[in-house]
């Protein structure tokens, strides 16, 4: 049977550990932290804790406030490419063998380069160097994990298929044929296709049997990963009724994967 997996996500810092407590109450026996560059105190006591309590970490997300600066020439672009460095260093010193990370960051558009190829194959050969997996996840800019995929052949290179990312930027559309067998996770939440929301799935416009047959063409078999913290949709539900009822939903998403 798939095992379902759920995020920890930072902005709720001052009660991390009662979502944590939580999470591993409810069922969930696998998390995913984020790694992004800035308050790293936070997410090291966030891991510590994870940790802790006994539960297993099978990805970071890694940061994405100057994504775009990798397929810009010059040392603000050096720079990001070093920062991705040394988070996949961390993230390998703390038994973290696969990062997410976004190509680019929302709309602004800084153009396929050279020069941005050249840097994610340094950086996806020194992650094969040291054991660290990366996949790229689909953004607002398609054409860019396009380019990656296309343009860079290595088995340490994959894709993370957001499903609610799908649905807000492509209307559910994507390129299965593309993109099989290179899937290494998946984002699953939910929106109503005007903003990002991260809803639980099923709280939203997303056809889920339409994301289910596309994770089966896609020939995905690994973590069911729900990718959504209480936000403002669930204001009235505690911290222990939402993540039960992010556990009933990830199951009842594996219930369909194995019909």
């Amino acid at each position: 049977m798939k095992e379902l997996a759920i995020a920890i996500r930072n902005y709720d810092k001052d009660n991390y550990k009662q979502i944590i407590d939580c999470i591993k109450n409810t069922g969930f026996k696998n998390v995913f932290i984020e790694w992004y560059n800035y308050d790293y105190e936070l997410q090291e006591n966030i891991l510590k804790y994870v940790r802790k309590s006994g539960l297993n970490v099978i990805f970071a997300h890694l940061g994405y406030q100057n994504a775009n600066a990798i397929w810009l020439d010059g040392e603000f672009g050096d720079r990001e490419l070093e920062r991705y460095i040394n988070d996949i260093n961390i993230c390998k010193n703390n038994d973290i063998d696969l990062v997410i990370i976004h190509p680019t960051r929302k709309y602004d558009d800084p153009g396929v380069s050279k020069i941005g190829i050249e840097r994610v194959k340094k950086l996806v050969e020194y992650g094969e160097k040291i054991g660290v997996r990366i996949a790229f996840e689909n953004v607002e800019l398609e054409k860019y994990l396009s380019s990656i995929n296309d343009n860079i052949q290595s088995d340490n290179l994959g894709v993370c298929f957001d499903i609610g990312h799908c649905n807000l930027f492509f209307d559910g559309e994507i390129d299965t044929n593309k993109y099989k067998n290179r899937v290494f996770a998946i984002h699953l939440h939910d929106n109503f296709k005007e903003k990002d929301d991260h809803n639980l799935p099923f709280d939203g416009t997303v056809d889920w049997d339409r994301a289910i047959k596309q994770l089966k063409e896609l020939n995905y078999n690994s973590y069911i990963t729900v990718e959504s913290g209480k936000n403002d949709f669930y204001e009235n539900l505690s911290y222990q009724e939402y993540y039960e009822l992010a556990y009933q939903r990830g199951m009842e998403l594996i219930r369909m994967l194995d019909s």
